[in-house]
């Protein structure tokens, strides 16, 4: 029997080697996803930090993880100490673990990353972002540069400065007015749909070529002058609406989509019309995009320079909560002392510089963090791999 117990142990031990190796790796990847994330989280706070004080900004990224662990296990029997007559055994085991974690960092430059740092977000970001349900205030105070409102004759244009205060002010009363329509879910943001027409002779289509056509083209025959009228609809620039868009006339849509700028990728058309909600106001224009380098300037500069201040809504305006209309669009805390209660903090100029995540804009902070990190990840390119696996485990 106690011989039994002790090959019985030896077969635990084996077993639990096994169970170890999955356990060990989801620790690990949980482990490096969490450092990963908040180092890539600090450096965007480091940024801003350097802004502030008109330094270069830099960026390093983690392009791969290379762990491997070790698992040895040992198990034997001796005869016990001071033990009865017979053959007595007592088992002993022993283990070991032994984690060796190789991690690459490389810099984050060159002509084409810093192109990407430099060039506006395209409409088609910010869209993505939208039909995730973040707030369109919140968007636009980060991502847009200036609103160029339509007027009878002309397109003037406020910038989202807070030294230019008749700009500054405007552009925020227009923010806060397309807010109110979306609180009441009736913002529409689609690209327009475009009907385009082309004819061409009948003679200069052949069999197979007319097959060809049907699969993309509602294709009509003229018999009075034999000639094929082909149709097709195309997806034209994006529309920020307080009515849908589909309802229009297709004349209707293809003059928006002219004074939209279609080949402008860079600007969002807004077209808020009476007899809609928020149609107290009905103004037109375009939202022009910045870039990531702009975001972050402007971000750096409200801590100093340029700081941010609470503008009132439109009396236009449907009412909107307090807590939409924050004076920061980001919230952000400078401090000689540490900071042991925020969410994210780093040190930097002799200065310890956090996201404000406490009282009533702590979400509207956090979203607006979450934000800035989703659209880095949109600028960064593909970081080099060694070509190695990301975790091994060796037992």
């Amino acid at each position: 029997m106690p011989l039994f117990y002790a090959l019985l142990y030896l077969i635990s031990a084996m077993a639990l080697s096994g169970c170890a190796s999955p356990i060990a790796l989801n620790r690990a990847v949980s482990a490096y996803d969490e450092a990963i994330t908040s180092a890539a989280s600090k450096q965007l706070l480091a940024n801003i930090a350097r802004a502030h004080h008109h330094q270069p900004l830099h960026f390093t990224g983690v392009s791969n993880v290379a762990a491997t662990f070790d698992f040895r296990f040992n198990a034997g029997a001796t005869p016990a100490l001071g033990g009865l007559a017979g053959a007595v055994l007592m088992p002993i085991f022993g283990a070991t673990v032994a984690e060796n974690p190789t991690i690459s960092i490389v810099p984050i430059e060159g002509e084409e990353f810093t192109k990407r740092l430099l060039a506006p977000f395209q409409q088609a970001k910010l869209t993505l972002l939208l039909r995730q349900r973040y707030d369109i205030d919140l968007l636009l105070r980060l991502m847009a540069q200036e609103v160029r409102l339509q007027q009878p004759t002309e397109r003037i244009a406020y910038r989202n400065l807070p030294s230019d205060s008749q700009g500054y002010e405007m552009f925020r009363r227009v923010v806060l007015h397309l807010s109110a329509i979306q609180d009441q879910n009736q913002l529409h943001v689609e690209p327009l749909t475009l009907e385009r027409t082309w004819i061409i002779p009948a003679g200069a289509v052949t069999a197979e070529g007319f097959q060809v056509l049907e699969k993309e083209f509602f294709v009509l025959y003229n018999k009075q002058d034999n000639t094929y009228t082909l149709r097709k609809n195309v997806p034209g620039p994006i529309l920020i609406t307080n009515y849908d868009p589909n309802t229009l006339p297709s004349e209707e849509r293809i003059r928006l989509s002219n004074e939209a700028g279609n080949t402008n990728t860079n600007d969002v058309a807004f077209d808020i019309r009476p007899h809609g909600s928020g149609g107290e106001w009905p103004i037109r224009g375009t939202f022009r995009l910045r870039s990531f380098q702009s975001i972050l300037g402007f971000l750096g500069r409200s801590l100093g320079d340029e700081p941010e201040y609470h503008v009132e809504r439109d009396p236009r305006t449907p009412p909107i909560a307090r807590n939409e209309n924050p004076v920061s669009t980001m919230e952000l805390v400078v401090s000689d002392s540490a900071l042991p209660g925020a969410d994210l903090s780093i040190h930097s100029h002799n200065r310890h510089y956090a996201v404000n995540t406490t009282g009533p804009l702590a979400r509207w902070n956090r979203d607006a963090f979450q934000m800035l990190y989703l659209l880095f990840q949109m600028t960064i390119t593909d970081l080099p791999r060694t070509g190695v696996p990301s975790i091994t485990i060796a037992k």
